[in-house]
């Protein structure tokens, strides 16, 4: 139904990807940047068959391109490396553009942009709607992997003056972590299907009843989709609170000479 749509773009940023390579560059960089790519084709292709029956599935998809594609893609630096096979005027245009973007990209803004857009995307209303229009389906990923790639900088930084300290990432990342339990409580203790299109379904892959299928949906978004999350706190708040160098040397407990 909606298979093929991404490759286009996913080709595209191989190749700049690529040619902006240059030899002294890690290749943990390129594993990572790949791995990402993957992921959206996983989420936006393998998976695409199974979300309009089964909203684990879809699930699924969601958590990938808001919680696993935006930090590898962001750990392979990407910028401004897929910008140098570009010509220079297109170079220089997409630069001011992404000046004029920079205040959306704050911490602030970025984290509001990423849950707010998490959560209204999956009021029954408008999740029932990406169902029916393509097009609005479409939109709806966009703004997933977007503002993903938004609130992750912050969590993956890349510049070398990070705009958070290490202890205010780890205060980020909880922050994200407590409005997607939110979510998934609300998902997980509904006593009915919220959502017509699946409630409508006469039969599911597996068997499973709309409800099972919602709280397992639930438990996706409670677990799966914490933990790189979590791995990113864990790292942000061992850096801020954990030893330093001096205070994580071995002390010489050797007996001193008189």
């Amino acid at each position: 139904m909606r298979v093929g749509w991404p490759l286009a773009p996913l080709l595209l940023g191989v190749t700049l990807y690529v040619l902006g390579r240059r030899p002294h560059e890690p290749l943990r960089h390129d594993a990572a940047f790949l791995a990402g790519l993957l992921s959206l084709v996983v989420a936006l292709d393998t998976l695409d068959e199974y979300a309009d029956s089964l909203f684990w599935a879809h699930m699924v998809q969601h958590v990938i391109l808001t919680m696993v594609a935006p930090p590898l893609l962001l750990l392979g630096r990407p910028w401004p490396r897929s910008l140098r096979g570009l010509p220079l005027r297109a170079r220089r245009r997409i630069a001011r553009v992404l000046l004029a973007c920079r205040p959306v990209g704050s911490p602030l803004p970025a984290f509001a942009l990423f849950n707010g857009v998490l959560l209204a995307w999956h009021l029954p209303a408008l999740y029932d709607l990406t169902l029916r229009n393509e097009t609005v389906h479409v939109i709806e990923h966009v703004l997933f992997l977007v503002t993903g790639l938004l609130f992750w900088a912050h969590l993956v930084p890349a510049s070398r003056r990070p705009r958070l300290s290490d202890g205010q990432r780890a205060a980020y990342g909880v922050g994200a972590i407590l409005a997607g339990w939110g979510l998934a409580l609300v998902l997980a203790l509904a006593p009915h299907p919220l959502y017509a299109h699946y409630a409508a379904l006469a039969h599911r892959p597996g068997g499973l009843s709309a409800l099972a299928d919602q709280q397992l949906a639930a438990g996706i978004m409670w677990v799966p989709a914490s933990i790189p999350l979590t791995v990113a706190v864990l790292v942000a708040a061992y850096r801020a609170f954990g030893p330093g160098p001096q205070r994580a040397a071995v002390p010489d407990l050797r007996p001193r000479e008189t």
